[in-house]
This record gives C-alpha cells, structure tokens and sequence, in this order.
C-alpha cells in the first residue's frame, strides 16, 4: 500500500505542469531630452528690453517703491504719522515732520523740531522746495524720499519707500508669446500745422501735449490708427492707446508703447514691448488715459498682460 501511495504522488507531481514565471517587465524607453531651441533674434531681442524695464520698475527709485501721494492746499500742510497731520505719512516716521507751505506756485518746508532731514542728499533745516521731480529737490528722512510734483495747477507730494511691501513682494509681469506678427510696419502721416492732443488722466483732468501726427498701420488687412505724443522734440513717439484685450486680459486703463521716430515715412510698432502704465502697480501714480481715438477696436494680444487683480 506505501509502494502504491507513492507511485500515485509520484505520478501527480510529474502530471502537473511547472508554473510558468511571470514574464518580464518590458524595459521603459530611453528618455530622450528634448534639443535645447534657440531663441529668435526678435524674442531675443524682447527679453532683454523686458528684463530692462523689470530692473527700472523693481528698482529703489522705481514705481513700486512708492507709498504715498498727497496733494497740496494752499497755506500750511502738516506731515507726519500722526493722524492730526494733513498728510498722514507712513507709520514708524515721526508724529510730526514739518510742514509744507504753499504760496502760489513757491513752496517752502519747515521740519518739526528735532526732526533732522536732507535735501538733494545735504542736511535740510527748512527753506524752499522747488517742483523739479530732481535729486536737487528731493528731500529725505531715514529712507523715505518724497518731492513735489506738478500736475496742471495742481501740486502734489509723492513719498517714496525702497521697503515697500509692492517692492518687496513683486512677483514679475505675466506676458503674450513674442510674436512676429505684433511687429507691425505702418506709415507715418504728419500734421500739417502743430497739434494738440487732449490726453484724460486719472486724476480726472486733461493734459494738452504735442501730437507730431498719426501713425497708420494695419492688422489683417483692416487699417488702424494712433495719435501719438512727444515727450521730447527729438526722443521717440509715446503712445498711449487701449484695446479690447482690456476688458479681461490686460491693464483696463490701457497700456503704453514707445515708437521710434519715421524713416522715410515709415514706422515700426512692435506691440511686444507694450506695457503696463504705473498706475497698473500702485495706487500713488498719476497717470494718462488713451484719448478716445486711440482705443483700438481689436484685441492686441501682445505686451504685458494684467498685473495681479488691476
């Protein structure tokens, strides 16, 4: 019976078949890294004016560092972190820093006592503060600056803060893809006569600048048209203009875009380098609107895009 017994398992083992290992797992492919490409000579040529005017606007003296803006009566205004002062500065600046005197266009400063500032970087015991927007006229205390500004009649004082949270905390400006297409070569139509172009600003008043002409150019085959302004008789044309992009992709107030001047007539307008207007980073900017001729009834989708929530 034990011979049989055996004889049975012996033939079992030898009837069942071997279980099969498990095949192999199949190798994953080789990762290949894709060819580094080789920017073009205009996306190039984009980056580094965007990473210029990234390095003026983050800049201590740039637009994000400023802090306040505060516009002047007649008569005495009282500045300091106190809320009893007519401009109430920053807090950690002392509760009363002086006062800013205006008499017509002549503005003069009396510092509080025991408040030691500086002017144009020199010890500034009080005097006449003239309306430059220059280091000559600048006045300091610890690293605070602030100056005055005129703006038609009006006559203001902006503070400005290398620490300012805006400064501290930018976190760059979203663009379109450079696009050869937004370089677009127009022709120049200048006025006969001498010009002005009344340019809104955010202020709510209208500023009458030099308009050498118009700037004539075409997308898709439909003809467009911007007035441009001069900033300088012989520096480039500026132009402030708005498009439909406005509604829900860029700056709504519009945005900005320096042309060189003609050659022979013709202009070259490379919307790649449109940009956002300060008032876009802070509050404390004064800035110009598109006139209504100059809001373009297409989307320019080129140039800097929204900043943050603006």
């Amino acid at each position: 019976m034990r011979l049989a017994r055996l004889l049975t398992l012996s033939a079992l083992s030898l009837a069942t078949p071997a279980l099969a290992a498990p095949p192999a797992k199949p190798k994953p492919p080789a990762m290949t890294a894709p060819a580094p490409t080789t920017p073009s000579p205009l996306e190039a040529e984009t980056r580094a004016w965007h990473q210029k005017r990234l390095a003026n606007l983050t800049s201590e003296e740039g637009w994000l560092s400023l802090v306040g803006l505060f516009w002047l009566q007649e008569g005495d205004n009282r500045l300091g972190s106190g809320e009893d002062n007519d401009f109430v500065f920053p807090v950690g600046t002392p509760a009363r820093i002086g006062t800013l005197t205006r008499q017509g266009t002549q503005v003069t400063f009396t510092p509080a006592a025991g408040v030691s500032l500086t002017k144009g970087g020199q010890p500034f015991t009080g005097g006449a503060v003239g309306t430059g927007e220059g280091p000559a006229d600048t006045l300091g205390l610890g690293a605070l600056r602030f100056y005055l500004i005129p703006r038609g009649d009006k006559l203001g004082l902006r503070v400005k803060n290398p620490e300012a949270p805006a400064r501290k905390q930018f976190h760059g400006i979203p663009t379109w893809p450079v696009d050869a297409a937004w370089r677009i070569e127009g022709r120049f139509e200048p006025s006969p006569t001498p010009k002005k172009l009344a340019v809104p600003t955010v202020l709510g008043t209208v500023e009458d600048m030099d308009s050498p002409g118009t700037l004539v150019f075409q997308v898709q085959g439909q003809e467009y048209r911007l007035d441009p302004v001069l900033e300088s008789p012989t520096g480039p044309f500026f132009v402030i203009f708005g498009d439909q992009t406005n509604r829900d992709a860029s700056y709504g107030a519009g945005r900005f875009l320096y042309v060189d001047p003609p050659k022979d007539g013709r202009v070259v307008l490379d919307f790649n380098r449109a940009y956002n207007p300060p008032c876009a980073f802070s509050p404390y900017a004064t800035c110009p609107l598109p006139p209504a001729q100059n809001r373009l009834k297409l989307r320019v989708e080129a140039g800097e895009k929204r900043y943050g929530d603006h």
